[in-house]
């Protein structure tokens, strides 16, 4: 199976109390049935807990504007302890052979800014040992470019 990214959106006070705005481009990876504007579909997190989620369009308008309805999407929401600036992220894996997807959901909570990248972690936050900090500046240290050190010379 194949898993593809469907969109990462960082989290607005909005998003927090009302619904999850989906960009329009991932309706393509969803089937929502003919003639009807929802589909409800469950997504995995990283804990292998199973999220019921309902996905719907707008019936008017110009664009569909694909929104995660406040009933399922609060219950995530408040579950995660979810507040601005989290982000949460969308995968899909498709099966061809079975014509079938499945959905995974990932949220994260940005722990800090280091050289040059942020650093996110899965929700609920998990406190990291000394050791765990070390490794994570170690790989960081790692596969950043090297800069050649030029020693002063004092004259």
């Amino acid at each position: 199976m194949e898993q593809i990214h469907l969109f990462t959106k960082k989290l607005k006070p909005t998003h927090i109390s009302h619904t999850l705005s989906v960009p329009t481009h991932v309706l393509e990876a969803f089937q929502i049935p003919e003639g009807t504007h929802m589909m409800k579909f469950e997504a995995v997190d990283a804990t292998d807990n199973v999220w019921r989620f309902c996905l719907s369009t707008r019936l008017t308008g110009v664009y569909p504007k694909p929104v995660l309805l406040r009933s399922s999407w609060l219950r995530f929401v408040k579950q995660k302890g979810l507040v601005p600036n989290d982000r949460v992220v969308f995968f899909m894996e498709r099966d061809e052979a079975n014509e079938m997807r499945s959905y995974t959901v990932r949220a994260q909570r940005k722990v800090m800014h280091l050289m040059g990248q942020d650093i996110w972690v899965e929700k609920p936050v998990a406190k990291f040992s000394l050791f765990q900090v070390v490794d994570l500046l170690s790989y960081i240290r790692l596969s950043r470019p090297k800069i050649p050190h030029v020693p002063h010379q004092i004259q």
